[in-house]
């Protein structure tokens, strides 16, 4: 098949074999050297991790640039297989004498019969076939290069004609086949459908192009399909054609500019699902369609509502109508992907994704306007794109259901996560992927601070700004925050001499958090603000920490005028270690920096303030006037700071006395997190059953309130909150949980025949395991052992961590690791081992029944693990790192000296290990003291017995 195209600079028709289609030809503004390729230029940016790693930097020269692309593309269903041709037409930029395109390994480029047109300026447009020298696919590189004999000419016109075929896989990159049954009655119909998904790189893997998103270009697309299938594209179908074999070519009207990652197409047996809110000769813009299989249309019949809703909202935001005339949105059945496929004017959902609220819809159509609309001109600037996405979605959805959806959590999930990850020694572990996702949740946090300092009408005009006048083109970040910046110049809520560039650079670029430290002076009614980098991991001796400053707004609300609505900075500390804040409150009143948490940075006070902000929480009707995620943050940061040793826990225990009285689910939701790691830290000490007093006198009234009030049909957040208690109260040895557990674990035990399934709840289980007896203990065992091959593993593997991590008898302990490790039981695999060996690091009974079972045979295990180097590692490193004390530090530091030269691969391990346990030591030192202190005073004053607790 052949496709004609004369000169560019006419109107003219692509002959495709049957049919001719009308084209308006792109005119280029000058055939010169100086044509206009200033947006191909070099960009700068806020570089958020130099090029996304998980990309393959294989940028292609700038040499030629892409114009258009007339590609037409055939689906061989029975053979798995696609073919087709692609017309890319090119201007030449800079002098050379080759073309680099990406083409994908796997994809078949017939080489031989590429063929390469030059458009002269001049005798009427005529073309000339150049020759070329040879073609070249460059090794483990994505690309394919051709070259000529002489060079091409700088202000012209080419295009390359090249034929191409590839398998279709089953994975979601690039063209991919998947399938799904339906039922009627009793009959079963199998179904198949082929897709496309090339973001963020795989067109390549389909057609050879120019695969990088700052061209952006008008695609021509035709694709032929078997006739019993329909096939969805980024745009409407123009014409069809019936061919040989029952097969149909649909012609598409030409798409606007767009990346390449932006094109894509369903073809399927899918139907339009027609709603109640569908009325007759509806003419709205867009058309909006919603694609389902049959059997599947009740459960979407709300989506098209709920789209139209969305779009009403960003219309709103972005003050520009949706780009396009039509939206599909496709539900497709078994779709493997994480994420959707937000093709342009295309959007590809999982089903289950569709039946959730608004949240992943807004996200999705947000891109729609900023991702493929407007494009990021590299990988780089994609992590803004998608914080942009996530914060302005979440806005869309709180304004939609008042927060419903997400039960008040955003943004509290993703802050407290960055919290966690960024005061790490090491950040990320290490992981690209991590990285990039921790990176964008913490820029989306930055947009969050800065709509509130700068204000919402300010923030909102400034991406209007942002937006206007860029449609089909790309940017770069520091577009958005030029845009910011002009905006809130204009409107007088930045001084002029800052730029939202800078805000913005201090934050994104780190792999850190700023942690800010208030010391007032309550004669002088004053108070110095100092900031550093927030370090949680010990030791704290992240290079270059002292160096690392960041623009940070000081939002300050006094107990004497608690006005939360005010989110305006009372001072920036740009980018200075310290500043001072004047005429503040008299000494009997507390101060709160960074209320609602505005800014994604904790607060540390001196003691008085501190002392201050929890009387008043105390005190019923002065809690009431604190907002909730104020209150949640002052609990947090005092907790994390006295972890990190930045705050005492006699005054971090002091706040969150007021808890015995909170029930509000947003406040609870840190608190769990704070109880598991403090408990995990000091279960090897005295003072551990004290806590777990103290947890459990917390706990119950909530736990029993929730357990008696709860009714069907009530707020998730509700039972998620009661789920939540029971199982904490559970772990401090609750007796009625306990109870509840071993009755209910005891009809499985009663059953003829229980390896046929597991009927106790996992929620059950654990606290069977753990405070049960040996024998239940060894019913679980053997329920693993005799595990039947025909029920998921999933239910296995579950069970198994159990009985390692839940026991705090080493006599349980110590009969899983003689079975595994010493008798070497075949039903258990190199990877249950591993599983085993990490369940027993998550508590002191577990690792320090494991060290003695290490110590004790030694050379048993040895012997065992001789060529088996990955479980000899996880066994010394279970063993050996979690202690935290100095009668640990001495038990591994003797261990160390008794085997020194036979740790093997594991050495490196062992040293690290003793270093971590001295570090961790010292911490116990200092602060198991104040603690047992603390929670003697506490249990004594409120007269606290252990009568309910289970040992």
């Amino acid at each position: 098949m052949v496709i004609i195209i004369p000169n560019i600079h006419d109107t003219f028709s692509i002959k495709m074999g049957w049919t001719v289609i009308p084209f308006m030809a792109i005119v280029l503004i000058a055939v010169t050297p100086a044509l206009s390729w200033r947006q191909y230029r070099i960009r700068r940016s806020i570089d958020l991790s130099v090029t996304n790693p998980l990309i393959p930097d294989n940028k292609l020269p700038t040499d030629l640039v892409p114009v258009k692309y007339a590609l037409q593309l055939e689906i061989d269903a029975d053979q798995l297989a696609f073919h087709g041709n692609v017309n890319i037409t090119m201007a030449c930029a800079k002098q050379t004498n080759q073309i680099n395109l990406h083409a994908h390994n796997d994809l078949n480029v017939d080489e031989g019969n590429i063929e390469i047109v030059e458009y002269t300026a001049g005798d009427n447009g005529k073309a000339n076939t150049l020759k070329i020298r040879r073609v070249d696919r460059v090794p483990k590189k994505p690309l394919l290069v051709i070259y000529f004999h002489d060079d091409l000419t700088v202000g012209t016109t080419y295009e390359a004609r090249i034929n191409f075929k590839g398998m279709i896989w089953e994975n979601t990159e690039g063209l991919f086949q998947g399938k799904y049954k339906t039922h009627d009655g009793d009959q079963q119909e199998d179904h198949s459908y082929f897709a496309s998904y090339f973001r963020p790189n795989h067109a390549r893997r389909v057609f050879p192009c120019f695969d990088e998103p700052s061209y952006k270009v008008p695609f021509l697309v035709t694709i032929v399909r078997p006739k019993h299938l329909k096939t969805l594209f980024n745009t409407e179908v123009i014409s069809s054609e019936n061919l040989a074999q029952d097969k149909v070519a649909d012609t598409f009207d030409t798409t606007s500019p767009i990346s390449t990652f932006a094109l894509g197409f369903v073809m399927s047996d899918l139907t339009e699902v027609v709603s109640d809110q569908d009325s007759e000769g509806a003419t709205t813009k867009p058309i909006i369609r919603i694609w389902a299989r049959r059997d599947f249309h009740d459960q979407v019949k709300d989506v098209k509502m709920k789209i139209q809703t969305v779009l009403d909202h960003l219309v709103k935001f972005w003050n520009v109508s949706f780009p396009l005339n039509k939206l599909d949105i496709v539900a497709l059945p078994n779709f493997s992907s994480v994420k959707p496929a937000d093709n342009w004017g295309l959007v590809v959902f999982r089903e289950s994704d569709l039946q959730n609220g608004y949240y992943g819809i807004a996200q999705e159509l947000v891109y729609q306007w900023l991702g493929t609309w407007i494009s990021p001109h590299w990988w780089s600037d994609a992590h803004v794109n998608k914080a942009v996405a996530g914060f302005v979605a979440a806005a869309t959805t709180i304004d939609i259901d008042n927060g419903l959806e997400f039960e008040g959590k955003w943004p509290m999930t993703i802050l407290y996560s960055i919290y966690y990850e960024f005061s790490k020694r090491y950040p990320h572990s290490r992981i690209t992927a991590i990285k990039q996702e921790t990176t964008c949740s913490k820029t989306e946090l930055v947009l969050r601070m800065l709509n509130l300092t700068l204000g919402a009408d300010t923030f909102q005009k400034g991406m209007q700004k942002f937006i206007e006048h860029r449609e089909c083109k790309t940017f770069v970040s520091n577009d958005i925050w030029e845009a910011l910046t002009k905006q809130a110049h204009l409107d007088r809520k930045l001084c002029e001499t800052a730029t939202i560039n800078e805000i913005a650079d201090s934050w994104v670029t780190k792999d850190r958090i700023p942690m800010v430290t208030v010391h007032r002076d309550y004669q002088k009614n004053t108070a110095t603000i100092t900031q550093r980098v927030y370090l949680r991991e010990r030791p704290h001796d992240v290079p270059e920490q002292d160096k690392m400053l960041w623009w940070i707004p000081l939002v300050v609300v006094q107990q004497d005028n608690l006005n939360f609505t005010n989110t305006s900075a009372t001072k920036w500390m740009k980018k200075v270690k310290q500043v001072t804040l004047e005429n503040l409150t008299n000494a009997d009143n507390f101060i709160i920096i960074n209320p609602e948490e505005i800014g994604p940075f904790p607060v540390n006070y001196d003691e008085r303030n501190w002392n201050l902000l929890a009387s008043y929480l105390l005190d019923e009707g002065g809690r009431s006037k604190i907002p909730v995620y104020t209150r949640a943050k002052l609990l947090h940061d005092a907790w994390n700071l006295a972890y990190a040793g930045h705050l005492s826990f006699a005054t971090a225990f002091n706040m969150t006395l007021f808890m015995q009285f909170e029930r509000n689910h947003l406040v609870w939701n840190p608190v769990f997190t704070l109880i598991d790691h403090i408990g995990r830290h000091i279960d090897m000490s005295a003072v551990h059953k004290k806590f777990e007093i103290y947890v459990r006198t917390l706990l119950t009234p909530l736990y029993e309130e929730l357990a008696q009030n709860q009714y069907e049909g009530e707020e998730k957040w509700k039972t998620n909150l009661r789920s939540l208690a029971k199982t904490f109260l559970c772990r401090a040895g609750y007796k009625p949980c306990i109870e509840e557990a071993q009755k209910v674990f005891k009809k499985w035990m009663d059953s003829p025949e229980p390896d046929l399934g597991n009927p106790v709840a996992n929620q059950y289980i654990c606290p069977v395991f753990k405070s049960g007896t040996q024998d239940e203990w060894e019913f679980g065992l053997q329920r693993v052992i005799n595990f039947p091959e025909s029920r998921v593993r999933s239910e296995r593997t579950y069970l198994l961590k159990t009985l390692a991590g839940c026991p705090v008898q080493a006599s349980k302990i110590n009969r899983l690791l003689n079975l595994t490790v010493l008798e070497d039981n075949g039903n258990f695999t190199d990877n249950d081992i591993n599983l085993i060996f990490k369940m027993l690091s998550g508590g002191s009974s577990g690792y320090m029944a494991l060290f003695d079972f290490l110590q004790k045979n030694w050379d048993a295990i040895k012997l065992r693990f001789k060529d088996r180097e990955m479980l000899w590692n996880n066994l010394i490193n279970s063993a050996t790192g979690l202690f935290t004390t100095q009668e640990g530090y001495d038990m591994v530091s003797q261990l160390y000296v008794q085997r020194q030269g036979e740790f093997g691969t594991a050495q490196h391990i062992i040293e690290k290990s003793l270093k971590n346990i001295k570090e961790e030591t010292k911490w116990s030192q200092e602060n198991l003291p104040v603690i047992e202190k603390w929670l003697d005073n506490f249990l004594n004053q409120h007269k606290i017995s252990d009568d309910r607790f289970i040992r």
